[in-house]
């Protein structure tokens, strides 16, 4: 049931973020940031092991002080994916983790100080071919731009990114990103959708402070999934006040959910209900935690019953219909085997991994013959 998504995505400048291309073409990468103390090498780069294992394409970190910077330099030295520095105020520390091979600097250049030193982290970010996240956030607009709005609104977002943008284009640097996040959805669907419209560079999706785990992941679910549908978004982070490897999950929730990316298995399993023969609720959550590691993208129902469990079977890699005395396996849409409840999830996940490996090395196979 892997078919093609309909969203016509909005066209934008490419830049790379290591060896991780964002916009143009390319897919919408997912996006974490760490949440360790950054002087703690070791607990760092844990996390970001997590967050690659988890699907992670691009992690960001604070580096707040020199002494970070010196821990970031450590820290990239031990991992694979790209990393982007988080920087405020001290241009020193971008300049610091640029020649520490630093990925992509997040900045607000109008922070960074005088045009001097503007003028040095982007020459220094030139040289090394390293891009730049302008990252735009409601909390914390400059003062004349809060002054002269009231209130973070969509256009005092847009303006002050514009502004951003105009330092950058003034010093004929391209290759950033941008981002207008904001903690209301309305204001910040409104505030893409403008700057959209207004700029080539890719996009950097995220509804900031979010929330915690179950209310972020419907704020950004609602906010982020309404912009992907209009085609605006290059990358993305979910923000929520939960372990960072939630964020990753839930993003690549997000582009499963709109057939823009596909990895791991995609599950279509019903609420279940008193027809239900099998504990269909016990049997997602077993099956979602054996299966995270398996990344082959797969279609897998289970369904608790015959009323939908046909059809939904019939459209999947591997279906699972609720029957008695047993329930009912398709693979490929076509009935193929029993399963009892003794042992069921065992049976599945032994069918489903069976599956993916064979699918995985008939597309490995087609590479290879490319």
């Amino acid at each position: 049931m892997q078919f093609e998504s309909p969203i016509v995505r909005r066209k934008s400048r490419q830049i790379m973020v290591g060896n991780v291309p964002v916009g143009g073409d390319a897919p919408i990468s997912v996006q974490s940031m760490t949440n360790t103390e950054t002087c703690d090498v070791a607990a760092t780069v844990g996390q970001i092991q997590r967050l690659e294992n988890a699907g992670a394409d691009i992690v960001r970190v604070s580096v707040p002080s020199m002494e970070a910077a010196e821990a970031f330099g450590e820290i990239k030295k031990q991992v694979n994916v790209p990393l982007v520095a988080d920087i405020h105020f001290d241009y020193r520390i971008a300049l610091r983790v640029a020649d520490l091979g630093v990925d992509c600097l997040r900045i607000n250049p109008g922070n960074i100080g005088r045009e001097k030193r503007i003028r040095a982290v982007v020459d220094k970010a030139r040289d090394l071919n390293i891009p730049i996240r302008i990252g735009v956030n409601a909390g914390s607009l400059e003062k004349d731009l809060q002054k002269k709005y009231g209130e973070p609104t969509p256009d005092a977002l847009v303006e002050s990114a514009l502004r951003h943008v105009e330092i950058l284009d003034s010093l004929n640097f391209q290759d950033f990103k941008v981002s207008v996040k904001a903690s209301d959805i309305f204001m910040a669907t409104a505030a893409y959708r403008k700057l959209a419209q207004q700029i080539e560079q890719p996009l950097h999706l995220g509804i900031t402070e979010a929330g915690g785990l179950r209310a972020g992941t419907v704020k950004s679910a609602i906010g982020l999934g309404a912009l992907l549908l209009d085609g605006i978004g290059d990358t993305l982070r979910v923000s929520l006040a939960a372990d960072p490897v939630e964020e990753v999950k839930v993003g690549w929730d997000l582009l499963k959910s709109l057939r823009l990316r596909s990895k791991g298995i995609n599950f279509i399993a019903c609420p279940s209900c008193s027809r239900q023969n099998f504990d269909v609720v016990k049997t997602m959550n077993e099956l979602e935690t054996r299966l995270e590691d398996v990344t082959t993208p797969l279609d897998v129902a289970v369904i608790g019953c015959i009323v939908n469990g046909p059809g939904e079977a019939k459209e999947a890699d591997i279906g699972l219909t609720g029957g008695t005395p047993s329930h009912a396996i398709y693979v490929d849409g076509q009935p193929d085997r029993k399963f009892k409840n003794e042992n069921l999830v065992d049976d599945l996940e032994r069918l489903i991994r069976e599956k993916a490996a064979a699918k995985a090395e008939r597309e490995a196979d087609i590479i290879a013959k490319a």
